[in-house]
């Protein structure tokens, strides 16, 4: 039988020993009392970007923690592999969207709590959306949706307008290993600031998956990078969610495998490959989920002291936890507002500029289009202009710009762009 309100009339007792009297810790502007319950539980609104094995304990921890009102957005369906970590769903929901099912477990289960799904991606939104928040809450596995998110309230900060900062939570987990930390736009480092902290994607050389491979994930790569164009052609592309074009690369990778007697290939390693999935773990996730809802708990009520910035967990040998600062980088195309000084070869192509700004750790853009004040560059997008800057790929980077000069490197998968000043060598 479902519970209603009066079922549980203590359900927030242990919250409320909170909030009804400051602590050591407590922020100047605490209003202890009935003010922080009354903001906690009728007007403060929460947005979870997410609802897989993160965003699902990020939900329940919310809605236990007293928030009422919660939207929660994610554009991925249930499949079957999800349901032993994303425990909010069940086999019965396997084919629903994650967003849809996970709001209706939390409102049966948290009578009084109002979750409000979309489903559909973040980009969706415009402005007038994410403005009517007063936190928002990251539980992604993409760092191209956290940076889009990161930039997108940047750039939402009006100097005149102290409600247009909304405060971002962001975690992550990459097995025994997890991180959350607090962005405060404008104010603390952003997203954009730390790409040089991420693991950069593992890449093999073409010529080894092509003609010596040695690791089951060589077959993969195989299958995915060379036949799948060659046979599907250029207007086929891959889907890494479709289980029909994994079970095609799974068989031929396993084909390819045989014949050069490597061992290893599976299907769900063929996933992994391909979505450069890292195994989930429940215990990180509900870890890293209870930090970021203890920092959304104290930025909401400012009962205690919000993190500064950054929270890591490592849980590869033994439990080991720590905090630190992570400063602003003057020159983040996001926050910083200054140009990025690149020097590089005087013989450097555009092909290889592009292909630089794809590798160098600190930029990270996929298929970045590229141009100056005088001309375009090279642009991705759409294919006649694509077309007719194809030439310059193949020119150098001096002939287009002079020494000193900048080029903006744009992206679609970005809300915004990228200052290079040049410098040759």
């Amino acid at each position: 039988m479902a519970t209603t309100s009066t079922d549980w009339p203590d359900r927030y007792y242990d919250i409320d020993q909170i909030l009804e009297k400051p602590g050591p810790r407590t922020d100047p502007d605490f209003l202890a009392g009935d003010g922080v319950k009354e903001f906690l539980r009728t007007k403060a609104k929460i947005l979870v970007i997410g609802a897989g094995g993160l965003g699902c304990e990020i939900l329940a921890n919310l809605a236990l923690t007293g928030f009422k009102d919660i939207h929660v957005i994610d554009m991925d369906t249930i499949d079957i592999s999800n349901l032993n970590r994303q425990f909010l769903f069940r086999p019965k929901d396997v084919g629903r969207p994650k967003a849809i099912v996970a709001a209706e477990f939390i409102m049966n289960r948290v009578p009084g709590v109002q979750v409000t799904p979309y489903y559909g991606k973040i980009q969706d939104k415009g402005d007038d959306y994410y403005l009517q928040f007063n936190l928002v809450i990251c539980g992604l596995d993409s760092v191209e949706a956290r940076r889009w998110m990161s930039a997108t309230l940047v750039n939402l900060v009006d100097p005149e307008n102290p409600e247009s900062l909304k405060p971002l939570i962001d975690g992550g987990t990459e097995g025994f290993r997890g991180q959350a930390r607090v962005i405060l736009p404008t104010i603390t480092s952003c997203y954009e600031c730390s790409l040089d902290m991420l693991n950069k994607p593992t890449a093999f050389p073409i010529c080894t998956i092509a003609n010596t491979p040695r690791q089951p994930e060589h077959c993969i790569e195989w299958a995915s990078v060379l036949e799948w164009p060659r046979i599907h052609g250029p207007d086929k592309k891959l889907d890494n969610d479709d289980p029909e074009h994994i079970t095609w690369l799974y068989n031929l990778a396993s084909a390819r495998a045989k014949e050069f007697n490597i061992e290893g290939v599976t299907w769900s390693l063929t996933q992994g490959v391909v979505k450069n999935i890292i195994p989930a773990i429940a215990s990180t996730n509900a870890i890293i989920a209870a930090s970021c809802c203890n920092e959304a708990f104290k930025i909401a009520t400012s009962s205690a002291a919000f993190l500064n910035n950054y929270f890591m967990l490592i849980g590869t040998d033994g439990v080991y936890s720590y905090t630190f600062e992570h400063e602003k980088r003057d020159d983040c195309p996001v926050c910083g507002g200054s140009s990025l000084d690149l020097p590089i070869s005087s013989e450097m192509t555009v092909e290889q500029l592009i292909e630089l700004l794809i590798e160098r750790q600190d930029v990270q853009i996929k298929k970045p289009s590229l141009s100056s004040d005088s001309t375009q560059i090279y642009l991705q997008a759409p294919p006649d202009l694509e077309a007719a800057t194809r030439p310059n790929l193949t020119k150098k980077v001096q002939d287009l710009v002079a020494a000193g000069g900048e080029i903006t490197v744009t992206s679609r998968s970005l809300p915004f762009s990228l200052s290079l000043r040049i410098s040759y060598t």
